[in-house]
């Protein structure tokens, strides 16, 4: 998280935000990948709309990781509410294995904790550091693209799925030539779409068989 966080944490600085922009992002909307797209729609001003349905779309996953998220461990209602708030994609896969079941709640949401005063200080280094890197390096908004490149190979290697990540591609590059910049909401919304679909037909096919 920390070379992650340090990465947006320039590509703020080199985008011409304040540098306040970076621990206030990372503490209030604490959504990695999330932030590196709404550094590019801030800058370009986009419409409140599509700032909306992107959120929507990137952070949708949070739904199903509550169904394996140790949070019952956490007793006290506020703390779980924080819980709720900081949880992220690193404290999920650390704790949705079943031995997490056994952690006390003290334990979990210090797992948390970590991750959050990591990914607000890494960002906030890189902010302050990114005036000492010139402008002529790119490629620093491809590092969240990367990240999940990389998260992708693995999930491949897990389940050996040929059709999902052609889907994906396919979305994706149909809506690059056809939407251009906007390519995201419509690739990611027909894409979650025909999941959803697919997840459906098979359910309706068991049913019957």
């Amino acid at each position: 998280m920390a070379p992650l966080g340090m990465a947006l944490g320039v590509l703020i600085s080199q985008s011409g935000l304040p540098w306040w922009t970076a621990p206030l992002f990372t503490a209030v909307i604490f959504a990695g990948s999330l932030e590196f797209l709404l550094v590019g729609m801030i800058v370009a001003a986009a419409p409140l709309a599509s700032v909306a349905m992107t959120t929507l779309l990137v952070n949708f996953r949070h739904v199903f990781y509550a169904l394996s998220f140790p949070l019952r461990q956490i007793r006290s209602r506020g703390l779980r509410i924080l819980s709720t708030y900081i949880l992220c994609d690193e404290a999920w896969a650390l704790t949705a294995h079943p031995q997490a079941r056994t952690w006390t709640g003290a334990r979990i949401l210090g797992i948390q904790s970590v991750f959050y005063v990591n990914w607000v200080v890494s960002a906030t280094i890189g902010v302050l550091a990114g005036s000492l890197i010139p402008p002529s390096v790119m490629g620093l908004d491809f590092a969240i693209t990367a990240f999940f490149l990389v998260l992708g190979i693995d999930a491949y290697r897990v389940r050996r799925s040929v059709p999902i990540p052609l889907l994906a591609l396919t979305c994706a590059l149909f809506f690059a030539v056809f939407a251009g910049d906007a390519m995201i909401l419509p690739a990611m919304g027909v894409f979650v779409a025909v999941l959803l679909i697919s997840y459906a037909w098979k359910g309706w096919r068991a049913r019957r068989g």
